[in-house]
């Protein structure tokens, strides 16, 4: 299985070391679960509000060439932090062959999933 590692930090209370420990965790997940990464987007000091940030629109575009299997996330509130915007570019992993991970939490898949993930 082939990932990439999507890791944002969002204010000035957050700062470089936050993405590092991020994308430290995110590659022990891969590594303890035999996930080979092959790529990171990172997106600074922007909020999961909004979608509009740069590197995670870019993956969104690049998961169209199919060149990995999973995102790995910290924790799901770096992927998307609105409920529909969430839903919405899962959808589009999903059409796509990619599915989200969570580093830190664990959310299974089906309904149970949906709604913890929604707590």
């Amino acid at each position: 299985m082939k990932a990439v590692i999507y890791a944002r930090f969002s204010s000035e209370k957050q700062n470089e070391a936050s993405i590092e420990g991020q994308l430290r965790e995110c590659l022990e997940y891969a590594e303890y679960n035999k996930i080979e990464v092959v790529g990171n987007y990172v997106d600074r000091a922007c909020s999961a509000r909004t979608a509009n940030r740069p590197d995670f629109q870019r993956m969104i575009k690049d998961s169209y060439k199919h060149n990995f299997d999973c995102v790995i996330v910290w924790k799901l509130d770096r992927f998307a932090r609105d409920r529909y915007d969430s839903a919405y570019y899962k959808n589009i992993l999903k059409k796509n062959g990619v599915r989200v991970i969570s580093a830190k939490e664990t959310i299974t898949e089906g309904a149970s999933g949906i709604l913890l993930e929604s707590i």
